[in-house]
């Protein structure tokens, strides 16, 4: 027997940004039901940025420990316990559990299916053996890792980002297809853990980075021992011994490479399929749903979020768009989602981060603009913890709006939030220069690039001429 629910608001897909929907909705008092036919907390959780970023500090701590020689702390070559490096993955993880859980989100007072939700109609979703009706419905099913049809792959066993933190060891040899920001992580974490890594990539790294950014992080994977084929065409991959082997073409022939272990990331995908968009009216690809700037599918009483509505496969992406939608469907204020200011992070060693236009970007879309940078190696807190690669480089019309900023170097991630917030109130680049930055910190690097916007004038001849002028009155 089928039950029926008639509720204000459902949202299918309990991730980063269905939770912040079914959370807001339930505690703003709208009858709200989650639907979620797999883990509470989605990618991000389980697979993406929280254990990545758990296996990234491991590998951070044996890294530091083999560089402190140069502090004059000696220590002998750090021992990596596989088990315990991938134990504190899945310890933090559970220790962050229990905020998506849900037993949490019943008390909230949302009413949790841990079902296969599918549309029957443009106002009509059955999880299970319950049938909802709402006045709202949200899709936030998130995305997959993308398996290429690489021939042979399917005849090796291979890891994924959804299956490379269920291992108990640190690989052998783990090879990576794909140098996108996951692969490239990922490769850099297991290289700090003691394995040897190769990473093949069919174009250039971070392709959706600024090159001259990329360029200080792909010399430090280098420097680290990664071996990095950029521009590699892979022929086949064929079982070897108990590892795979990865035959490339080259201009020479064929190159083998032979490894323990084989890492696909090359990229994710909208999960469109199995949630019967078309009975509900829902337009869709295969690269998401079909959303306008309020993020409305074709059915107006649907909305689609984070990852599945193609676009910025980021966490904090699906939060904003998660309160854009509250904004609609609760309040019917027709807000809409600005994304020229999302920024994102590769958590390398050094970070990347970016938000805005790069370089190339803005000299396509404004023709004239203004560079500034500023490296890390002048600025002292950088000297002081031995942190100097990397730089600012900011972005800006000639008048000083800025628009956009890339950062490579220590701490990046956190940097980059003075130039978020600058480009979302549309703060102009003397704002940023004429902050006060405590000394020493590694944010005087973001006001010192700033503050070159008025190197050239203010150092002019112009202004030598007018100094002297006002000398002569005493």
């Amino acid at each position: 027997m089928t039950d029926t629910l008639n509720v204000d608001i459902c949202v299918i897909g309990a991730g980063s940004g269905g939770l912040s929907v079914a959370a807001g909705a339930s505690q703003m008092g709208a009858k709200t039901v989650l639907i979620e036919k797999h883990k509470m907390g989605g990618d991000c959780l389980n697979y993406g940025c929280v254990p990545s970023k758990a296996l990234l500090a491991a590998g951070h701590a044996a890294e530091a420990v083999r560089g402190a020689g140069r502090f004059g702390v000696k220590a002998p070559a750090p021992e990596v316990d596989g088990a315990q490096a991938f134990g504190h993955v899945r310890n933090t993880i559970a220790a962050i559990e229990p905020m998506d859980s849900v037993e949490r989100f019943e008390g909230l007072g949302v009413n949790v299916i841990q079902a296969e939700g599918r549309f029957t109609g443009p106002g009509e979703v059955e999880a299970g053996d319950t049938r909802i009706r709402a006045r709202r419905f949200v899709v936030a099913t998130g995305s997959r890792a993308f398996v290429p049809p690489i021939p042979g792959l399917d005849g090796v066993p291979f890891l994924t980002n959804e299956t490379i933190f269920d291992q108990d060891m640190v690989p052998d040899h783990l090879i990576v297809i794909g140098g996108g920001p996951i692969g490239i992580e990922l490769a850099q974490a297991h290289r700090h853990l003691g394995a040897r890594v190769t990473v093949l990539e069919m174009f250039t790294i971070m392709p959706k980075d600024d090159p001259e950014l990329v360029d200080v992080v792909r010399q430090r994977v280098l420097d680290d021992g990664i071996e990095l084929h950029e521009g590699a065409a892979i022929n086949r991959i064929e079982p070897a011994g108990e590892g795979v082997r990865v035959i490339l073409d080259t201009d020479g022939g064929e190159q083998a490479i032979d490894g323990s272990h084989l890492l696909v990331a090359t990229g994710r995908r909208p999960n469109v399929a199995d949630l019967g968009l078309e009975a509900a009216g829902i337009k869709y690809s295969d690269k998401g749903i079909e959303v306008d700037r309020r993020l409305r599918t074709t059915n107006k009483k649907v909305f689609a979020i984070g990852d599945v509505a193609g676009g910025f496969q980021f966490t904090h992406v699906a939060g904003y768009h998660a309160g854009v939608v509250i904004k609609n469907a609760l309040f019917r204020l027709p807000a809409k989602a600005d994304m020229r200011t999302v920024p994102w992070v590769t958590y390398t060693a050094p970070e990347l981060a970016q938000v805005g236009l790069t370089e190339a970007e803005a000299r396509k879309a404004h023709g004239e603009v203004r560079i500034l940078r500023w490296p890390y190696h002048e600025n002292d807190r950088a000297q002081a913890e031995g942190a100097t690669d990397g730089l600012v480089k900011a972005v800006v019309t000639p008048k000083g709006h800025i628009l956009g900023c890339g950062i490579v170097g220590a701490s990046a991630g956190e940097l980059i939030q003075t130039w978020v917030l600058a480009m979302s109130q549309k703060i102009k680049i003397g704002a940023v220069a004429q902050m006060i930055a405590p000394y020493p910190t590694l944010g005087e690097v973001s006001k010192r690039a700033a503050g070159s916007f008025y190197t050239p004038s203010l150092f002019s001849e112009r202004t030598r001429k007018i100094v002297g002028f006002l000398a002569k009155f005493g």
